[in-house]
């Protein structure tokens, strides 16, 4: 047992600044600890049934000398009861401190880097706190189980079933991470698979994806007449997209340090493929008179800048055509490219689908294609961008001469 120091008023107790442990009295083992910073905290070094412990009773001077009197005597009264502070307090603060709303955001936090952008750490953040954090934010998650997700879920599984299937799956990925932290059993309850599938019908039997808005093939001459007489940055990036079939955000995106002039070719790296694939473009001779129109800017490698050297955002391509008049949206365009090389051309659908960036579905096909067969598909994106300036197909698939 401690001896019980001389005890020490407030003003003595303030002027204890050199480093090291300070016996302040009052109470048996209490102590005033300096560490080489100069902060100063109290503990109590008592004993725990057969173990000697040090009890933090917080930091001076936010607890003063009659508090850490108090808070010490509390601690030893408990003990004499059989319990444990230190316990007490690590369960209070796991209780506090790991919540739903608490995990999801350490799982963003870390997850933010490897997402490709921004955009999506948002979804996260914004459906979760929607639908997912005023029902399950404040709850530990060891204590969320399948009625409480249901009750995140069940009231929009038929009238949001998208958006909501999405919020579901994050709700997994949380609580997975938190089970492997600790925090909670691995039993998953927002898992799907002989879980909720048990109890809710299937999001293809209840949602029915609709196509993007696309411009007939028939109409994309006149149209490209109408976005020429903008001189706009947006007019521009949306002409690229045409071009090139590509998807809006890898367009807006794009970087001069990713176009090889001479080469023709513009490299989309992988961590800007939905796929994570980097992915090659052919470039028409459309698309590099497009580029020599374009200023570049000393110290930016953005192709398509907005406000503040920044890339354009989403809605500048979508506003864009509405005051076209178009009912057609952006990613439209890649399904008005596929309908006419299906119906206006004979290349192959692997080639289609290679071009848009796809994967080959044909599991046989997919199994002898391990190039990108990036020639014959210099020769689909020209043919593409003869259709477009022209309005007319002017070229056909080339077929290989039979040797005389």
């Amino acid at each position: 047992m401690p001896k019980i120091a001389k005890p020490l008023g407030a003003l003595a107790v303030k002027n204890l600044v050199h480093e090291g442990l300070h016996a302040v009295g009052g109470v048996s083992g209490l102590y005033l600890s300096v560490n080489s910073n100069g902060a100063r905290s109290w503990i109590l070094r008592t004993k725990i049934g057969n173990r000697r412990s040090d009890i933090g009773l917080g930091s001076y001077p936010s607890v003063s000398l009659a508090m850490a009197h108090s808070k010490a005597t509390e601690a030893k009264e408990s003990i004499k009861k059989g319990l444990d502070p230190i316990a007490e307090k690590r369960l209070r603060k796991n209780l506090v401190e790991w919540t739903f709303e608490r995990c999801a955001n350490e799982y963003i936090k870390l997850h933010r880097q490897g997402w490709k952008n921004e955009k999506h750490a948002q979804q996260w953040e914004n459906t979760l706190e929607t639908y997912a954090f005023p029902s399950i934010g404040s709850m530990h998650v060891k204590d969320i189980s399948v009625s409480e997700v249901l009750a995140v879920i069940e009231p929009y599984w038929l009238s949001k079933n998208e958006t909501i299937s999405r919020v579901r799956n994050r709700i997994e990925l949380v609580l997975s991470w938190a089970a492997i932290r600790g925090y909670r059993s691995r039993e998953n309850p927002a898992a799907w698979r002989g879980n909720l599938a048990g109890t809710l019908p299937k999001p293809s039997k209840v949602h029915k994806p609709k196509p993007h808005k696309s411009l007939p093939f028939e109409q994309i001459n006149d149209f490209l007449k109408s976005l020429r007489a903008s001189d706009s940055m947006s007019a521009k990036c949306l002409e690229w997209l045409i071009f090139t079939a590509a998807r809006s955000g890898e367009a807006r995106g794009a970087k001069w340090s990713e176009i090889n002039a001479q080469e023709r070719i513009w490299v989309i790296p992988e961590e800007r493929m939905k796929g994570a694939r980097e992915h090659r473009v052919p470039l028409s001779d459309s698309c590099l008179r497009l580029l020599r129109k374009i200023p570049k800017f000393e110290g930016n490698d953005y192709v398509f800048q907005g406000k503040e050297g920044k890339p354009l955002s989403d809605m500048a391509l979508t506003m864009l055509m509405r005051g076209l008049n178009v009912d057609a949206v952006p990613h439209g365009f890649r399904t008005t490219f596929i309908s006419w090389a299906s119906e206006r051309t004979s290349y192959p659908e692997e080639l289609r689908e290679i071009s848009i960036s796809h994967r080959v579905t044909n599991k046989t096909q997919a199994a002898y294609q391990r190039g990108d067969l990036f020639d014959r598909r210099r020769a689909l994106m020209r043919d593409w961008s003869n259709f477009i300036e022209l309005g007319t197909s002017t070229s056909k698939v080339v077929q290989l001469k039979k040797k005389s």
